[in-house]
């Protein structure tokens, strides 16, 4: 009888355990990822091999569910945030899905376009729309528009920017109505939606999307990133790294191996990225020599508003002490930057 009891009683906990890991709480966990070489995510046709190595970064993050929660409570770099902190106003896991794969595409695009400028090789954008990043509940887009959507025409007009379509969109008024000409799934479609004014915005009046530009950039030679399921921007320095020393003959790892993270503007910039300390311990484990990180300003207002705030690379100097690693933490703040400091390394 005991016996029964015993086996009845592990039955019910592990039914009730399986079950509550479905149910999730509005947190998320992010927690240390992986440090990934590019060789075999980048490739430059034609392009030049190294003799070390150039990793990118991650943070792994989920949905928590009751013991995903648990574990982070206890542990000192995982780190729990409100769903409000991750994804946008209104933005479902669909849509904050869709806005990371599309920020990876900007950044690849971005890195592309630094790397070719320094490298002195040929590059250009072709405009292919605006794409719908986000759909705003109640408004009319949500009745004929998808996060994905590619935007090509409005009323028959053709834009080369957001900007543009959205200086058109602008000069509407509330109950107007619009012909949008878009994409999805490869199937070009027309439909009419009217205008209306935001509900916590009165005074704008517009089609209720979140959205960005569509851009395809094409070089000479073809260059190919496969980032399956990687997100974000935040790869943005290590593709522009990678790309120019497959353009390039000098080989500018010289041997060694080299993890890092920032965004990348068009202009060179490296702009600060999330989860650094969690970056900085995948690095680690992953044998990294050296570790490229965000060395943006911070502003007296900045700091102003949010006195606790410091720049990634103060954060990452300080993980790296923290966790007793050999790896050298390197302050950059412009790709100009960090490609000096790779050309100061001995071979």
């Amino acid at each position: 009888m005991k016996t029964k009891t015993l086996i009845r009683t592990l039955v019910i906990m592990t039914i009730i355990m399986v079950a509550t890991s479905f149910y999730y709480l509005p947190f998320y966990v992010t927690k240390p990822g992986g440090a990934h070489e590019l060789d075999p995510i980048v490739e430059v046709k034609n392009g030049y091999e190294d003799e070390g190595e150039l990793m990118l970064t991650t943070v792994r993050m989920g949905r928590a569910n009751i013991y995903a929660y648990l574990m982070a409570s206890l542990k000192k770099y995982e780190y729990i945030f409100p769903v409000e902190e991750i994804r946008s106003p209104h933005e479902s896991d669909e849509e904050y899905n869709l806005r990371q794969l599309h920020l990876m595409a900007d950044s690849q695009n971005h890195a592309i376009e630094v790397a070719f400028k320094k490298a002195g090789k040929f590059y250009e954008y072709t405009y292919k729309g605006i794409y719908v990043l986000n759909i705003y509940p109640s408004m009319p887009a949500e009745e004929v528009l998808m996060p994905g959507d590619r935007i090509t025409a409005v009323d028959g007009n053709t834009f080369q920017s957001s900007e543009e379509f959205i200086e058109y969109v602008s000069k509407k008024k509330s109950g107007d109505s619009v012909k949008i000409t878009y994409v999805r799934d490869k199937e070009e479609m027309v439909e009419t939606i009217s205008l209306e004014a935001f509900p916590d915005m009165p005074d704008k009046v517009g089609l209720g999307i979140t959205l960005s530009d569509d851009k395809e950039i094409k070089t000479d030679p073809p260059v190919k990133l496969d980032t399956e399921e990687i997100g974000g921007p935040s790869a943005g320095l290590m593709f522009s790294l990678e790309i120019y020393n497959q353009l390039t003959k000098d080989d500018i790892t010289k041997g060694h191996s080299i993890a890092g993270t920032g965004t990348i503007s068009e202009n060179g910039e490296v702009g600060r990225i999330g989860g650094i300390e969690q970056k900085v311990i995948a690095a680690d484990k992953a044998g990294a020599e050296y570790f490229l990180a965000p060395h943006e300003n911070i502003t007296k207002e900045m700091k102003e508003k949010y006195p606790e705030l410091e720049s990634n690379y103060t954060a990452a100097k300080r993980t790296a002490e923290d966790i007793g690693t050999d790896m050298k933490v390197i302050p950059v703040k412009s790709f100009d930057e960090a490609l000096a400091f790779l050309q100061t390394l001995a071979k």
